[in-house]
C-alpha cells in the first residue's frame, strides 16, 4: 500500500526508528520520531515519552475480534502511553544491549510473559541470588527488560513466530512465568 507523503519533518536532532508496539488487544507497527540521543529500546522507561506516543504509517493488526484478526492502516496515529504493554524496534534492527555481559553476580532466568495476545519466551537478567517471584516483587520499575525472545501470536496462525534480541514490558500488565532453558 503507497502512504502519502509523510507527515512529520525531522529537525537536525530527530531520528526516525520502525517500531512495534502492543497493547492488551493489537499490535501496531509503524515509525516513531525520537532525538538521535534517545535509545529507542528503552525509551519507555525515560522522562522523555509522551503521554501518546505517535506513530507514523502506523499498521495495525486488531487482534480483539478472534480468529479473524482485522488489520488498519493510518497515516498518523496517537497510542496512550499508559495502554503500551511492551515496544521494541522492528526486526532486523535492534539497539545494542544495555548491559554488560560480564557483570558478576547476575543470571539471565528463562521466563515466559504473556503481553495480549503475545506469547513472549525470553530471559530476565536478574541477581544471581534470586528468583522470579522475588525478582518481581523487588523491582520497582514501570517496565522490565527482556531479552532474546521468541515473540508468537497466541490467536493469529498465519503470523508466524519471529525473534527480537531486546523489549521493555509493563510490568504490572504482564503475567510472567519461570521457564525451563531450552
Amino acid at each position: 500500500m503507497d502512504y502519502p507523503q509523510k507527515s512529520y519533518q525531522l529537525s537536525d536532532e530527530e531520528k526516525v526508528t520502525q517500531v512495534m508496539l502492543y497493547t492488551m488487544s493489537a499490535l501496531f507497527t509503524g515509525d516513531v520520531v525520537t532525538k538521535k540521543l534517545i535509545r529507542v529500546s528503552t525509551w519507555l522507561r525515560t522522562p522523555m515519552v509522551p503521554q501518546y506516543i505517535a506513530v507514523y504509517s502506523a499498521h495495525m493488526i486488531d487482534m480483539s475480534s478472534g480468529s479473524s484478526a482485522r488489520q488498519m492502516h493510518f497515516d498518523e496515529l496517537f497510542i496512550p502511553f499508559s495502554q503500551v504493554i511492551s515496544l521494541h524496534i522492528r526486526p532486523p534492527a535492534s539497539d545494542p544491549l544495555d548491559y554488560e555481559p560480564n557483570e558478576p553476580m547476575r543470571k539471565m532466568e528463562p521466563v515466559t510473559a504473556l503481553v495480549g495476545p503475545f506469547r513472549f519466551d525470553g530471559f530476565v537478567r536478574m541477581s544471581s541470588q534470586t528468583n522470579l517471584g522475588r525478582y518481581l516483587d523487588v523491582n520497582k520499575e514501570v517496565f522490565t527488560s527482556l531479552y532474546d525472545i521468541e515473540v508468537t501470536p497466541l490467536s493469529l496462525q498465519a503470523m508466524k513466530p519471529f525473534h527480537v534480541p531486546f523489549t521493555v514490558l509493563r510490568r504490572d500488565l504482564v503475567p510472567f512465568s519461570p521457564r525451563k532453558s531450552a
